[in-house]
């Protein structure tokens, strides 16, 4: 089976910074996977390449089989996208927007109407379909540009950062149907620095550091490496074993190097 996923030294610079450094990846399809990293480590311009938003330097993305950037149309399509910066139309209605999405997916006018009202109706925005989504709140748009992204019923669906400015009710019904979709055989790809939810939701896991994939696998294969060297000193790690189950958090910051950042040798003087 071919992966829902794939890239092949995947490399993005910017006038001699390179943000991506021939990253390689697979996300079978039915996965709900997380990809992580600190802030500048390249996860949005990754994500930014794998649905077509920007061009890659070097290297190849291939969704469901087909080259990205040989059959641009074909994978759009197929694929759903909720941005970093959401890019909504501030000047039209919820309604008008979806309407709009859903008629630029090729879907009729029927299936669009119907589609638009039970998608405002889930996301808790049905009183408010005619209003200006220049009005909306931050955690709206949100839930408003997921709408969007799914109305076409994508197999792949791409997320950045979807829970961000959620509020708690609105993120459980979310994350519902987000788990629905992989029952259904979908493949989501989530970025999102709240590690707690992509521990709950997601199976497997990337994490980017500096432009590279220094991690890669099941939740229970990175748990597993990890605690293998926890820590470094065979001797240290007998006197100080990890304490049951090693949380995403605790993964992320033992791969990335964040213990150092967690307990820093300086401290800000107005505040020690």
């Amino acid at each position: 089976m071919l992966p829902a996923i794939a890239t092949h030294a995947l490399t993005r610079s910017f006038d001699g910074f390179t943000a991506v450094d021939h990253i390689d990846l697979a996300v079978e399809p039915g996965q709900f996977f997380g990809f992580l990293g600190p802030n500048g480590a390249g996860k949005s311009t990754t994500i930014k390449m794998l649905t077509g938003l920007l061009a890659p330097s070097s290297g190849s993305v291939q969704i469901l089989g087909q080259d990205l950037f040989y059959n641009p149309i074909e994978v759009k399509r197929q694929i759903g996208v909720v941005p970093e910066g959401m890019a909504l139309f501030a000047r039209l209605t919820a309604l008008e927007y979806l309407r709009f999405v859903g008629r630029m997916y090729g879907l009729d006018k029927a299936t669009t109407e119907q589609r638009a009202a039970e998608l405002l109706e889930f996301m808790g925005l049905a009183d408010q379909a005619r209003k200006l989504i220049a009005d909306y709140s931050h955690g709206m748009g949100k839930k408003l540009a997921l709408a969007a992204a799914v109305i076409h019923g994508p197999r792949v669906l791409f997320l950045d950062e979807p829970f961000e400015g959620v509020d708690a009710i609105a993120a459980g019904t979310l994350k519902a149907m987000l788990q629905g979709m992989i029952a259904r055989g979908a493949t989501i790809f989530l970025t999102s620095h709240v590690l707690e939810i992509v521990e709950r939701l997601c199976s497997h896991v990337a994490i980017i550091n500096h432009g590279q994939i220094v991690a890669h696998g099941s939740l229970e294969e990175l748990r597993a490496g990890v605690q293998a060297c926890w820590p470094p000193d065979a001797a240290a790690r007998e006197e100080n074993p990890p304490q049951g189950n090693l949380t995403l958090e605790q993964i992320f910051l033992k791969v990335v190097g964040g213990e150092a950042a967690a307990h820093p040798e300086q401290e800000l003087t107005w505040l020690s």
